[in-house]
């Protein structure tokens, strides 16, 4: 089983920045990528950026450049830091990871970007 905590999402005026968190309960060292998504109302699910293990990331064309994917690795936590920020950006963001074949998510941190 594992815990993921999301946290950091707010509301902010388009060209702001936002830091979000995601608190894992296992060692991160120990998964084999972490992904954020994020879902606008209405809208399915979509990707916007992983870190693999041995700090490989990947991103969306829609965030690339704005967004960046870190880890925190003595604090099992992995950041998405958001620059730059669109009012197409405003969803609410979840962290999922597939663990031991198993995938977990967390419940989402709602990101609100106002024109």
């Amino acid at each position: 089983q594992v815990e993921l905590v999301e946290s950091g999402g707010g509301s902010v005026q388009a060209g702001g920045s936002l830091r979000l968190s995601c608190a894992a309960s296992v060692n991160i060292d120990s998964i084999n990528a972490l992904d954020w998504y994020r879902q606008a109302p209405g809208e399915q699910r979509e990707w916007v950026a992983s870190v693999i293990h041995g700090g490989r990331t990947e991103y969306s064309g829609s965030v690339e450049g704005r967004f960046t994917i870190s880890e925190d690795t003595p604090n099992n936590t992995v950041y998405l830091q958001m620059n730059s920020l669109k009012s197409e950006d405003t969803a609410v963001y979840y962290c999922t990871v597939s663990y031991r074949g198993l995938p977990f998510r967390g419940r989402g941190t709602r990101v609100t970007v106002s024109p």
